[in-house]
């Protein structure tokens, strides 16, 4: 629509639109910056680390693969589409970005187009004897409106909520690295669960094997009845804890199926015969950077950054409102007119509004806005120093279970070779079936709880990757 006006335009509205778009950026409120945290330069259980700022964005790989079981890598691959608390995550990311988009548009004017058509009838006069009248109206218009971001309220907004978007990346970060972590202990577990059933399975063949020479010595008259008594129950205890050991492996199935977004009634994993425990070991001089790739702390400090925003946009209540209108248009009784030059209208204006009296809420939303980043300072430290803890435990037990498993491979050893001889002993005469029995209970409490430090080796080195935030790669 084209439109000719006589009359000049109010500069003075113009003047003062300049002067806010000049002052713009003179935005109340503290600056963000990131809080000092607890300076530690070594872990006790490593070699020089330095403090951890946020990195999240690093490429962290599949460290799954380092424990070089191919099944463990396609199941962990799916948990990042199917699984469900990964998808949550994912659309908490997409819903933050969302809202960067909609507080970024704030920043520019809103221009509406409008239109209308009335038809209306006035009624005659009877005094006069004049007719009643119809007619039509019709209506076409633009404008548009902006408010300024004199004191900066309108950036805060935006700033605050790129800054929760980046912590919603950080949710999605965290989100992934724990249930794929989960994963990866339960499918672990599950086939240590295995070796424990393969582990059970030969020793009640040994248990079967010592009953049988039990009921043949008795049955020679050479051994008592509670011999064999003794062997029956050793025997059905063995295969009870195997029996146990079903079900314990069916739960961590189910547990699996979840993880990877099936009806755990669709979900089976066969065991593997052949399976070979692998336990990564950490490379000497492992970067620094990788304790700052947790998304937890990567979280703390964007959530920081948005408690810091919300401070100046409490502020900024203190200082007056103001925003610019304009609109062009035109009315005219045929659509033909509305585009003569006699018809059209336009105004331009500025309003301005500054809070008088609110019985000190502004001042009580500006100590709530800082108690709020003070609280978020505190915890993204707790965050830093909860890093700093997690990482020294998992590298202590990592130490500590290495030399546990050599200690539990000498005993279970010593315990076979007890077992054996105590056997023959029996057979020869020279001992009692229950010093058969205690050896026997020995040995494979022994044989069980050397399986168990290897497969704590392996959930360990797990709990490390995610305490240093997904895995290492030597180099990176």
């Amino acid at each position: 629509m084209h439109s000719t006006f006589s009359a000049r335009p109010p500069y003075a509205l113009l003047a003062v639109a300049a002067l806010a778009l000049l002052v713009g950026g003179c935005a109340v409120g503290p600056d963000y910056q990131r809080p000092t945290t607890p300076d530690a330069t070594t872990f006790k259980e490593a070699g020089d680390w330095v403090p951890a700022v946020p990195a999240d964005t690093l490429e962290r790989g599949p460290w799954w693969s380092l424990f070089g079981d191919p099944l463990l890598d396609q199941l962990a691959a799916r948990v990042e589409v199917s699984n469900q608390n990964v998808a949550l995550a994912v659309a908490a990311y997409a819903q933050a970005r969302a809202v960067v988009r909609e507080q970024r548009a704030s920043l520019f004017p809103s221009v509406t187009l409008n239109g209308g058509a009335t038809r209306s009838r006035s009624s005659g006069n009877l005094t006069t004897g004049a007719a009643g009248r119809t007619g039509n109206n019709y209506q076409l218009g633009i404008g548009g409106s902006w408010e300024p971001d004199v004191w900066g309220r309108l950036g805060r907004a935006v700033d605050g909520a790129t800054a929760g978007a980046q912590a919603s990346a950080a949710d999605l970060a965290a989100a992934r690295l724990s249930a794929q972590g989960e994963l990866a202990v339960n499918y672990l577990s599950l086939r240590q669960t295995d070796i424990q059933q393969a582990l059970l399975k030969s020793t009640n063949e040994g248990y079967a094997r010592a009953l049988e020479i039990t009921q043949n010595r008795y049955t020679a008259g050479i051994a008592a009845k509670t011999d064999v008594l003794q062997a029956q129950t050793q025997l059905a205890n063995g295969q009870a804890t195997a029996v146990g050991l079903q079900r314990q492996r069916a739960q961590l199935e189910h547990a699996i199926a979840v993880l990877v977004g099936e009806a755990a009634g669709n979900f089976t994993l066969a065991p593997v015969a052949d399976w070979k425990p692998v336990v990564p070991d950490i490379p000497v001089g492992v970067p620094s950077t990788l304790l700052q790739r947790r998304p937890d702390i990567a979280g703390a400090e964007r959530r920081l950054a948005v408690a810091n925003e919300q401070i100046g946009i409490a502020k900024s209540a203190y200082f007056p409102s103001i925003s610019l209108s304009a609109s062009a248009g035109s009315s005219a009784s045929r659509v033909a007119d509305l585009f003569k030059t006699a018809s059209n209208v336009w105004s331009l204006g500025l309003s301005a509004a500054q809070l008088v009296f609110d019985a000190g809420a502004t001042g009580a939303r500006v100590d709530e806005a800082a108690a709020g980043r003070d609280q978020a300072v505190a915890r993204y430290r707790q965050a830093v120093l909860a890093a700093f803890q997690d990482v020294e435990d998992q590298l202590s037990a990592t130490r500590v279970l290495l030399a546990q498993q050599e200690l539990r491979r000498q005993a279970s050893e010593a315990a076979d070779l007890a077992e054996q001889q105590l056997l023959n002993r029996y057979r020869s005469g020279q001992v009692s079936y229950t010093d058969v029995i205690t050896a026997q209970t020995t040995a494979l409490s022994a044989r069980s709880a050397l399986a168990q430090a290897l497969a704590d080796r392996q959930t360990t080195a797990v709990a490390l990757i995610q305490s240093l935030g997904g895995g290492w790669q030597v180099g990176q």
